[in-house]
């Protein structure tokens, strides 16, 4: 056998090697077809061999997918409009049923997972009121979709993992007027709320003054008490000085009128110098 002949057998069953094996992925579903038959899918990770010719291999991705949806309007129970976003966690689990109901288009099942999970968001929100989707209650209501996506998806061979809304939204009109309702109550109650602090200043100011005359009135009447004590104390003290020496305190009396009398630069008083007002002036000359 000449020497062409040989590399041209070696390339024949190199080729022929080649396509007789194929390597399988942790990541990755094989299924082996027969002439367009399905002949086995349960490949484990690692290298496999096939017929030539005779069989081919279709690959899915075994990892869990994410499918974004579009953001949709759907009604409350209220009927109102919200503008709900979601995505979808999923993936294959039985490949040979996802092949044969999709044949094998990821577009085609995309599609029908969609609408899957559509419906059931909307029917969930069409059962709730507003304040229910986008409360606490938004959690029962994902895994409620959820469960009813996955019971769906079946007929697939998909298994919905997770059903998660990003956003829900009210539309531009009907938020523009949730807004202006919103601002019109903040308003009302910022009022009333003003109106209850102007109350309470004027009561806790009605009862402040109130306090103070109440405050003057008792300081008054002690210092009236305690003016009319001093005064009798005063009186009492003048009596018994003046029975101990009348003569001493008629001078002590004068001395002090004379001060009050004549403190002022610019005061004139016109007195009889006679007058018993001027009996201790000049007392020392009419002796002498």
């Amino acid at each position: 056998m000449n020497r062409p002949v040989l590399i041209i057998l070696l390339v024949i069953l190199g080729g022929l090697g080649l396509a007789s094996v194929f390597t399988v992925n942790e990541t990755e579903y094989a299924i082996r077809f027969q002439l367009g038959r399905i002949v086995k899918v349960d490949y484990a990770p690692g290298l496999h061999l096939k017929w030539p010719f005779v069989n081919n291999i279709r690959k899915f991705d075994k990892r869990i997918l994410t499918l974004d949806t579009s953001p949709e309007l759907m009604l409350t129970s209220e009927q109102k409009y919200v503008n709900v976003d979601s995505f979808v966690k999923w993936h294959i689990r039985d490949v040979a049923r996802f092949y044969t109901s999709t044949q094998g288009n990821e577009t085609i099942a995309l599609n029908r997972l969609n609408g899957i999970v559509s419906d059931r968001i909307r029917n969930q929100i069409a059962s709730r009121t507003l304040a229910e989707v986008v409360s606490e209650q938004r959690v029962s209501t994902m895994k409620a979709v959820a469960d009813a996506a996955n019971s769906a998806a079946e007929e697939f061979g998909i298994e919905v993992v997770d059903v998660r809304i990003k956003s829900i939204e009210l539309p531009d009109d009907v938020r523009d007027s949730v807004f202006r309702r919103m601002s019109a109550d903040r308003k009302k109650a910022a009022e009333l709320y003003r109106f209850e602090g102007k109350e309470e200043a004027e009561r806790i100011r009605s009862d402040a003054d109130r306090q103070v005359q109440v405050i003057l009135a008792e300081a008054q009447r002690d210092g009236q008490r305690m003016r009319g004590e001093g005064d009798a104390v005063a009186t009492d003290t003048y009596a018994k000085s003046y029975g101990q020496d009348e003569e001493f305190y008629s001078f002590y009396r004068s001395l002090q009128a004379y001060r009050a009398v004549f403190s002022g630069n610019r005061d004139t008083l016109v007195i009889d110098p006679s007058s018993e007002f001027f009996d201790y002036f000049g007392q020392d000359t009419d002796s002498k």
